[in-house]
């Protein structure tokens, strides 16, 4: 499958010698890319692949090693393959279960004789210190199941269709009804499939949705089988958490009910097992904003938040509606598809960099996300039925902050404008980008001190 994250993996080959760590969720493709990445770039000779789960001895040599020396001297040990200075590449695969996969990969590119990849699940809480490495040593990125994008190239839409959408996206001009037509119907099927490689790999064999809820359903008991694993000390407060997701999504106000866990207990007792799901790749937390005021950070509440699945077919499959998958396909008016139509905007979103809040407050009305580029504050609203352009709370905001210059509302309707309200196809959601911060050269003349 055509995935984005081999670019970053191009250019980490191109451009950096430090070693690359990969982050993400289980099943989100980390091992796959990487081993496509090595074998195209680096041919199948050229690299040494060790997983730290499967291969015991690997996990120890790196925990008893002395230094770099040895270390390579050991790993040399276990593979049958040669191991040539300046062109092996070395891939560590599950290195989450590592205690000192820091220090020692601090070691080795100092070294210099190889080139080093790591990949982990953030599933326990061993990687929760990669912060603390020094930027001189490792690179990083993380991760995330197929975006829309990506969904619809694995499905063979034909890449000069998704150009004619993005000139439309750039010019606001509307896109042809019937591309329209089947461009929802796809991001339907994304709502049901959605994200993970296994999933939709079995979609495409089969076409078969109890195929596909099948495999989403042991997804789903991995990742719990994972939180009990890991995490013995608080694993039911985390599992309650986790559970919890659709029903909280499928609230009002869709924020996550303290009480829902247990009547009598505070936040901060919930707080770290919050922080695990988020940190592990399987929740999205979208934090209230007391401002719609860049930065947003400054504004950010610590305890209100909405919590969205890190996958939208995972979230579907989760449901107790056996049917809501058909229900979804012939867009049953019975259905709340505000939630699910917000969490496959939410996966976008922070797959792309963006970092999300959304704003409430009793004069203005509750606002879907907020998201900051090129310095400004941006209002998005998520509609999934046929009243698209009722959005009080928007018309209020925009009215009552002179800061925002423009507001976007998704649905499924074509391309509209309306002074400063954009109104764009839901699937639009694949072509926003992060601004990316460019050169800014500058310097202080000295000469006349």
């Amino acid at each position: 499958m055509f995935r984005k994250a081999k670019s970053k993996l191009i250019n980490w080959k191109a451009t950096s010698n430090k070693a690359l760590l990969v982050t993400g969720a289980r099943q989100v493709g980390k091992t796959y890319i990487i081993r496509e990445f090595l074998k195209e770039e680096f041919g199948e000779d050229n690299f040494i692949e060790f997983n730290l789960i499967e291969n015991e001895l690997a996990k120890t040599t790196i925990e008893n090693s002395s230094n770099s020396e040895d270390l390579l001297f050991r790993l040399s040990a276990l593979t049958n393959k040669n191991m040539i200075k300046g062109k092996t590449i070395i891939f560590l695969d599950e290195v989450q279960v590592c205690s000192n996969i820091i220090t020692a990969i601090k070691f080795l590119v100092e070294d210099g004789s190889f080139r080093y990849i790591l990949s982990g699940s953030l599933f326990g809480t061993e990687l929760k210190d990669i912060k603390s490495i020094p930027v001189g040593y490792m690179d990083s990125f993380q991760m995330y199941p197929l975006d829309f994008e990506e969904f619809l190239i694995a499905n063979g839409l034909n890449t000069n269709v998704l150009d004619r959408l993005k000139t439309n996206f750039e010019k606001l001009t509307r896109v042809d009804k019937i591309v329209h037509s089947k461009l929802i119907d796809m991001f339907h099927l994304y709502l049901i499939v959605g994200g993970m490689p296994s999933v939709v790999k079995k979609y495409l064999e089969t076409n078969n949705l109890k195929d596909v809820i099948e495999e989403q359903n042991d997804i789903n008991r991995f990742y719990r089988q994972d939180i009990s694993k890991y995490d013995e000390n608080n694993n039911l407060y985390i599992i309650d958490i986790f559970d919890l997701i659709p029903s909280e999504l499928n609230n009002q106000n869709k924020r996550f009910i303290m009480k829902n866990l247990n009547e009598n207990i505070k936040f901060n007792r919930y707080e770290n097992s919050f922080l695990w799901l988020k940190d592990a790749g399987v929740a999205l937390p979208v934090y209230c904003a007391d401002e719609p005021k860049t930065p947003l950070i400054l504004s950010k509440s610590r305890n209100l938040f909405k919590l969205f699945h890190c996958d939208v077919g995972l979230l579907a499959s989760m449901y107790m509606d056996n049917n809501l998958q058909i229900k979804i396909l012939n867009k049953d008016k019975d259905i709340n598809f505000g939630s699910i139509y917000e969490n496959a905007i939410a996966e976008e979103l922070v797959s792309k960099g963006f970092d999300l809040y959304y704003y409430k407050n009793n004069k203005v009305g509750e606002i879907d996300f907020l998201i900051e580029n090129k310095g400004v504050v941006i209002p998005l609203e998520i509609k999934s039925g046929k009243n698209y352009k009722r959005h009080n709370a928007l018309d209020n905001l925009l009215v009552d902050s002179v800061d925002i210059p423009k507001a976007y509302i998704f649905s499924n309707n074509n391309i509209e404008v309306d002074g400063n309200k954009v109104y764009l196809p839901i699937y639009m959601i694949m072509f926003f980008e992060k601004d990316q911060i460019k050169d800014m050269k500058y310097k202080v003349d000295l000469s006349c001190l």
